[in-house]
């Protein structure tokens, strides 16, 4: 098994604004993204899953083949800065997406 930090170049997370938060996945490598993409790894609902969150708080996923990038946005559950709010500026949100695994016969 790999982990998705073995074949992405940049994992990272920031504020949307002050109610959303936005996850970066860029690729170094045409393959790798590719055969990220195509096995459907990162899909609605497998984030939904790796951060405990209904598929409805995704507001956007989007593939940025030029890129070779993925683009998530999903709704914080408190907004930045508020009581509660642990993370203002969103920096340290990306940890879940490091946890992702998939068999490594898709990069093959």
């Amino acid at each position: 098994m790999k982990k998705l930090y073995d074949v992405a170049k940049v994992i990272r997370s920031k504020n949307a604004g002050p109610f959303s938060i936005t996850l970066d996945i860029l690729f170094s490598d045409r393959k790798e993204y590719e055969a990220v993409k195509k096995a459907n790894i990162i899909t609605r609902e497998s984030i939904a899953k790796a951060y405990n969150i209904n598929v409805a708080d995704i507001t956007e996923l989007v593939y940025f083949d030029q890129a070779m990038g993925i683009k998530i946005t999903y709704n914080r559950k408190v907004s930045s800065g508020t009581s509660g709010d642990r993370d203002v500026y969103g920096a340290q949100q990306h940890a879940p997406l490091l946890s992702i695994e998939f068999d490594e016969s898709i990069l093959e």
